[in-house]
């Protein structure tokens, strides 16, 4: 089952059609019939919502509670600060509506608006990270929802300690610890990226260090200019490390956090991908812009996707503090040879990548978000970041539609090679092209789950 069908939430945002968003599921086995394809959609109730990332009901963090099954998704809302939850159990393949958790018990009961991330709790609790308060101005606070009725109880951050902005976050219980990082203001991000925004501190740059039982706010660590927009956040599987990686989207760097011999925690950084001098673009400099990273289950590999170069990058990092690039693809991006953009100066001496032609399809956009399988052969990849930000750097996926595909990793050497007999195509749903974004297997996945 877990590898047979992945679910995907999908947005319209073209300018010719207003539809609700969606939770579609893709059949992800070769052997079947309906291979590639979108087998279900389920359109939620209301429009506008921007549905984002998700999480499950249960992970690893439930192992030995019997009365606890990883059966509902959990889907909130970037925009409209709704949460959805999606029964996925009774029927994985055709999955259905459960609940909605309105905007209003965000805004009343916790102060905040614009959920993220959720990661269920050993607790059986849902936590969601939040980018906002209710009027779009920054603010990382954490909804905590109850585990069978979803209803919102409340805040887990203590009273005036919500960080000044919020993204993802992923917490260590064996080392009391959780670490949460930050995007920007919603207010200023929803629309595009202004870099003026960046100089009048409506982007963050740290990462938050938490006290897991007590719920207090330990440090703040300072990433500087090198470490701005730290986006996602991974801790070592490995339940006993002290240590993970954060991708920092503005200025394409990696940094490794890690625990002190003294017992706090600091960070460094340890992958730059340099930007490249370009004409033709917004700016000289083109950063590669890492919007998403995610480590193997064995913590051997580190992935990350590079948003406007267009290329998906593996790392080993078997030395934690020194991580070698062992493979590489591109997958469309903003610097394909027959495009406005023209390299000048690449520090790494690459050659401007060709487009990429999958099934007679052109790639529109760039490979963005990234989901490995469980025994890390396959890594799948859509290419939407946000519908604010497709609109302004990749508006030929809002008319075509965003796509899925398909990477074979060599997990002995290292290297990525794309599957060609793999494509969902986006911009032939029924409704008109759609924008897919994160992905999720219903036997658990890579991003989600945290054990004790």
């Amino acid at each position: 089952l877990m590898m047979e069908i992945v679910y995907l939430p999908c947005i319209y945002r073209s300018t010719e059609i207003l539809k609700p968003d969606y939770l579609a599921t893709v059949d992800v086995d070769p052997k079947s019939p309906t291979y590639s394809q979108v087998i279900h959609r389920l359109p939620m109730p209301n429009l506008r919502d921007e549905l984002h990332h998700s999480g499950w009901n249960a992970c690893s963090s439930c192992f030995g509670d019997a009365s606890k099954t990883r059966n509902r998704l959990i889907l909130p809302s970037l925009i409209s600060s709704r949460i959805y939850v999606v029964d996925v159990g009774t029927n994985p393949r055709a999955p259905k509506m459960q609940k909605m958790v309105e905007p209003v018990d965000l805004f009343w009961k916790c102060g905040l608006a614009n959920p993220h991330t959720s990661h269920c709790l050993g607790s059986g609790q849902i936590m969601i990270s939040c980018m906002g308060d209710p009027a779009g101005n920054g603010k990382g606070g954490f909804v905590l929802l109850d585990g069978e009725t979803f209803e919102v109880l409340g805040n887990w951050e203590h009273p005036g300690e919500a960080a000044p902005f919020g993204y993802d976050f992923w917490y260590q219980p064996r080392h009391n610890v959780m670490i949460s990082t930050e995007w920007g203001a919603p207010k200023a991000l929803v629309n595009g990226f202004d870099p003026a925004h960046v100089k009048e501190g409506l982007y963050g740059s740290s990462l938050h260090v938490w006290d897991w039982t007590t719920h207090r706010k330990l440090q703040t660590l300072d990433l500087g200019e090198d470490g701005a927009i730290p986006l996602e956040v991974r801790f070592l599987h490995d339940p006993s490390a002290t240590e993970g990686y954060v991708g920092c989207a503005l200025k394409s760097t990696v940094f490794r956090f890690y625990k002190t011999p003294k017992g706090d925690w600091a960070a460094e950084k340890v992958i730059s991908v340099p930007s490249k001098k370009v004409e033709g673009w917004m700016l000289p400099e083109m950063p590669g812009l890492i919007t998403d990273i995610l480590i193997s289950l064995d913590d051997r590999f580190l992935y990350f996707s590079n948003w406007l170069h267009g290329d998906i990058r593996q790392y080993d990092i078997t030395d934690r503090r020194n991580p070698r690039l062992v493979g590489q693809v591109f997958l469309g991006g903003s610097l394909v040879t027959d495009g406005p953009v023209k390299i000048l100066e690449d520090p790494e001496n690459q050659p401007q990548p060709r487009p990429r032609i999958i099934q007679g399809k052109r790639i529109p956009g760039s490979p963005q978000m990234l989901q490995l399988s469980l025994d890390g052969r396959r890594l799948y990849v859509t290419t939407s970041l946000f519908s604010g930000w497709d609109k302004q750097f990749y508006p030929d996926m809002i008319r075509e539609g965003s796509v899925m595909m398909q990477i074979d990793v060599d997990t002995v050497n290292g290297g990525l090679s794309l599957n060609e007999n793999f494509l969902v195509d986006f911009g032939k749903e029924p409704d008109g092209p759609a924008l897919a974004h994160e992905l999720r297997y219903p036997g658990g996945d890579c991003t989600s789950d945290i054990w004790l």
